[in-house]
């Protein structure tokens, strides 16, 4: 017996690796206000554990505008940080060695810019070029497809973000100069299948970019190709993620190897970091919501083979509004643990060799490939956009279908409802407020800029940059020395749009097949309405402001069209003036705005003066997006009919009481 247990010691745990791995990155996506309050969160983040930073930019400096821009009022400092000029960007890592950081940034359309001020301001600091380290986001096409933060058409896109590529591989050549971007593909309704098939795709069509510009040599392409990176999203069904990730692995490996010749294993390497699933969380019940961030997260971490590389974890409130810094602690916590108390790191892949997981993975391979073929015939995901983004709203307008039936459970939502008042939301301030000050601060902020720089060297460096756009040259050192220069991210936008015009994507609408439950009859409502009117009900769906997160308004424009409501929807970015010229245009029954960013208040009231100045106050308003109560409760004293936020997830429901507001506020047609 004694023998028998000394031969169990040898032998235990035989897949535990002689050496602990190192974690992840942990990091939290943070921003906010301004530059300088930025800042002071990421050193008392990086003083409480956290080893890399992940920065959120604001709507404005997002789609390339100045703070003053008429497009940028209400959205200044709501979502991330303000940053106009290089002055911001010192600002922004001020105290924050950028030589010995590693920043990830979410930036698409005016990524060069960014990561130009970035460059520019570790200059002053001293550092050298080649010692930074980081990501920039800069992926476009997933921006038609879903979050809407574009500004260019595909062709002047792609070759800016080719031009950041073939830059960043001799001058910066520790950056990962794109973050291709399935994350924001699952919160637009993605299934895994088109995760997999749509990021491939979207990464050999910027591949094939680079190598068609002919800046890289073809000896040094397969280093390009090791530094290309993904950022995935990780939802519920954790076993599915973490076959998801591991087919990704496995498919990317196949892509390198086979379409670019890449012989090097660690360049054919799926290097991907991750943030959690923020489409999962719920309004009701939102302390539920540390289980879900913990169980996806797990999805990504515990299967070796295709561990994340960095990790960001949303918040538990981030359904009700701008996480406050002990919200993001909490979850910087679950990430410590996992890392450091838990013996995950000392273990091999605990999954290898399951025939349920291989066959799972093996599955998605085999899904994954078959959209893949697809996308060719189309021409790929730059010809491609119009039939994802279709794709996409069918695969969302299901999923909410699923959940407004009850197929899919949601806990707390349309399943087990019941239970006791959260005390972590029981209070006022639950989730952070950006003071409305922050606008006006940040506006002459730059105002004081733009009178103390050198203009001359200003117009010299806007010419350098156009002549650049104009003739091919590579973007990154004009777009250098434009920030060394003083010039604003408005400035350099502007510069840009001139040369390469600008671009409004498909909303994938009109395409979308039927999403009404059976056995709705809110059509037959909707004809007894439109009957009393003497016309169709017609809806305007609008979307003000700069932000581009479409999924809700696209979701309403088909079950609206659905139910038979003639529906006027043009898209993302539209002015408050535009909005109420369409209403006017269109002569519709009732208005519907969706907005996530935070800038309901002056935008909303904004739009709603406006209608009473064109005579047409009494066309009823509705609002949907992330509105905290008090917000809310503002609106509807405005004047607004109805204020609907994620915990109304049914659509039917929603028809229903619009129909209601049109027939309560709309006289019959004259006979």
């Amino acid at each position: 017996m004694k023998d028998n247990f000394a031969d169990a010691k040898t032998a235990e745990n035989p897949a535990k690796s002689p050496v602990k791995d190192r974690p992840w990155l942990i990091r939290t996506y943070s921003g906010h206000s301004s530059a300088a309050e930025s800042n002071a969160l990421y050193r008392k983040n990086l003083t409480r554990g956290q080893t890399g930073l992940s920065v959120a930019f604001d709507l404005p400096t997002q789609t390339g505008y100045d703070a003053d821009h008429p497009l940028a009022h209400g959205e200044v400092g709501k979502v991330g940080v303000p940053i106009g000029h290089l002055g911001d960007m010192e600002t922004l890592f001020d105290g924050i060695p950028l030589a010995d950081m590693n920043t990830s940034m979410t930036i698409n359309a005016p990524a060069p810019w960014l990561l130009a001020l970035y460059i520019a301001a570790a200059e002053n600091q001293g550092a050298e070029r080649a010692s930074l380290t980081g990501t920039i986001q800069n992926d476009i096409i997933k921006e038609y497809l879903s979050r809407g933060t574009y500004i260019f058409p595909p062709d002047a896109s792609m070759r800016l973000t080719a031009d950041v590529i073939s830059y960043t591989y001799t001058e910066i050549p520790k950056w990962n100069p794109i973050n291709v971007c399935p994350y924001h593909l699952q919160e637009a309704g993605a299934t895994p299948v088109q995760e997999l098939s749509f990021a491939l795709a979207n990464a050999m069509a910027i591949l094939d970019r680079v190598k068609e510009s002919g800046q890289v040599p073809d000896e040094d392409f397969p280093r390009v190709v090791g530094r290309i990176s993904f950022f995935v999203n990780a939802g519920i069904r954790f076993v599915t993620e973490m076959c998801k990730m591991r087919a990704f692995t496995e498919l990317w490996d196949e892509i390198t190897r086979q379409r670019y010749g890449v012989e090097d294993e660690k360049f054919r390497r799926f290097r991907y970091g991750v943030q959690v699933n923020s489409l999962g969380l719920t309004e009701q019940q939102p302390e539920n919501n540390v289980y879900r961030i913990l169980l996806e997260m797990l999805a990504v971490t515990l299967s070796r083979g295709a561990r994340a590389r960095a990790v960001q974890l949303p918040a538990w409130n981030e359904a009700l509004g701008l996480p406050r810094p002990w919200d993001q602690q909490w979850s910087l916590r679950l990430q410590q643990i996992v890392a450091h108390e838990t013996d995950l790191l000392e273990y091999g892949d605990i999954f290898e060799g399951s025939p349920e997981i291989a066959a799972k993975v093996e599955e998605l391979k085999a899904q994954a490939r078959a959209e893949l073929d697809t996308i060719a015939e189309v021409g790929g995901a730059v010809a491609g956009v119009d039939y994802m983004k279709r794709r996409l709203v069918e695969s969302n307008a299901k999923r909410l279908t699923a959940i407004e039936t009850g197929e899919q459970i949601v806990v707390g939502v349309n399943k087990f409802e019941e239970g006791e008042p959260s005390p972590l939301a029981a209070s006022g301030d639950a989730f952070l407020s950006v003071d409305a000050k922050a606008e006006a601060a940040q506006i002459e902020n730059l105002v004081a800029w733009r009178d103390n720089r050198d203009q001359s060297a200003v117009e010299k460096a806007l010419a350098a940059l156009r002549a650049a756009a104009e003739d091919g040259t590579n973007i990154m050192e004009p777009s250098i020395a434009c920030a060394h220069a003083g010039v604003t991210t408005g400035e350099w936008a502007s510069a840009l749009r001139s040369v390469f015009g600008e671009y409004r994507a498909p909303t994938g609408v009109g395409g979308a097949p039927s999403s009404a439950p059976k056995g709705s009859d809110i059509r037959g409502a909707v004809e007894a309405t439109s009957a009393r009117l003497g016309r169709r009900i017609k809806m305007l769906i609008g979307k003000p402001g700069l932000d581009g997160h479409s999924n809700g308004a696209e979701q309403i424009a088909v079950r609206a069209r659905d139910s038979g409501i003639e529906v006027v929807y043009e898209g993302i970015r539209l002015t408050p003036e535009e909005i109420v010229a369409a209403a006017l245009q269109e002569s519709v029954h009732v208005v519907g705005l969706s907005i996530l960013s935070g800038s309901h208040l002056p935008l909303i009231t904004e739009i709603m003066d406006r209608m009473n100045e064109a005579g047409i106050g009494d066309i009823p308003v509705v609002v949907g997006g992330i509105i905290p109560a008090d917000d809310a409760d503002a609106l509807r004293k405005a004047g607004v009919a109805a204020v609907y936020t994620p915990k109304d997830f049914d659509l039917s429901a929603i028809m229903e009481d619009i129909v209601g507001i049109i027939d309560a506020a709309t006289p019959a047609a004259a006979e």
